[in-house]
C-alpha cells in the first residue's frame, strides 16, 4: 500500500508565496512521474505541473513562470513553489504519482488534498 500525504496549504494573500510538499510512503520500489493538479470551485480538475524521474517538467500556462515544482527522489517527495499567486489560484491541489511496488506492478495514486486560497 502506497500513501500521498500532502502538507503546506493555506490562506495567502494575493502576491504572496505559498509551498506545498507531498510524501509518498509505503511499498514504493520506485516512483516515476509526479505531479500537481487542482479543483477549483465549480471546476474540473486540472493539471498544474508535472515532474519525470529524470526532473523533466511541464507546466499549465495559467502558472508557467509562477509556479515551480521539484522533487527530493531521497525523500520521495514533490513540492510546488507557488509564487505570485491570484485569487483564481484558489482551489483543492492535489498531488498524485505512479508508483512501482516491490512486486513490479505499477499503480496510480493521489494524495488527499490541501486548500489553498487567496485572498485579502
Amino acid at each position: 500500500q502506497v500513501q500521498l500525504v500532502e502538507s503546506g496549504g493555506g490562506l495567502v494573500q494575493p502576491g504572496g508565496p505559498l509551498r506545498l510538499s507531498c510524501a509518498a510512503s509505503g511499498s514504493t520500489y520506485s516512483i516515476n512521474d509526479m505531479g500537481w493538479y487542482r479543483t477549483a470551485p465549480g471546476k474540473q480538475r486540472e493539471l498544474v505541473a508535472t515532474i519525470d524521474k529524470g526532473v523533466a517538467t511541464n507546466y499549465a500556462d495559467s502558472v508557467k513562470g509562477r509556479f515551480t515544482i521539484s522533487r527530493d527522489n531521497a525523500k520521495n517527495t514533490v513540492y510546488l513553489q507557488m509564487n505570485s499567486l491570484k485569487p483564481e489560484d484558489t482551489a483543492v491541489y492535489y498531488c498524485d504519482a505512479y508508483v512501482t511496488t516491490y512486486n513490479r506492478r505499477t499503480f496510480h495514486y493521489w494524495g488527499q488534498g490541501t486548500q489553498v486560497t487567496v485572498s485579502s
